[in-house]
């Protein structure tokens, strides 16, 4: 991937495996599009800060949402005002360009 692409107006592509995950310098350059998101033991996350309980419960249901039209899942912590999102692409074992899309359609919720 060489030029930078509107990730949140992107697409996730089936992935059952058989492609191998992205390289550090993609993973560098996709993050460099995302806004907070950190690259830590094999997965992105990022921690959101709510008001309250009521905030942080609406934003899982919306990600939730945004994650079964993409089909591609995270891992979600709730607490009481706040939530951490891990994305990987477990049938890679990897980071695949469907994590960053994800991460970015989250983040676009909050310019809504």
């Amino acid at each position: 991937m060489t030029a930078a692409i509107d990730l949140a107006k992107s697409k996730c592509k089936p992935c059952e495996g058989g492609v191998s995950p992205l390289s550090s310098d993609e993973i560098t350059k996709l993050l460099k599009q995302l806004k907070d998101w950190e690259h830590t033991g094999g997965v992105i996350a990022k921690t959101y800060a709510f008001k309250n309980y009521y905030q942080a419960m609406a934003f899982v249901n919306a990600a939730a949402w945004i994650s079964h039209r993409e089909d591609h899942h995270p891992d979600i912590t709730v607490g009481y005002n706040q939530c951490r999102v891990s994305y990987v692409t477990h049938a890679i074992k990897g980071l695949s360009e469907n994590d960053f899309i994800c991460a970015a359609k989250l983040d676009a919720l909050f310019d809504l």
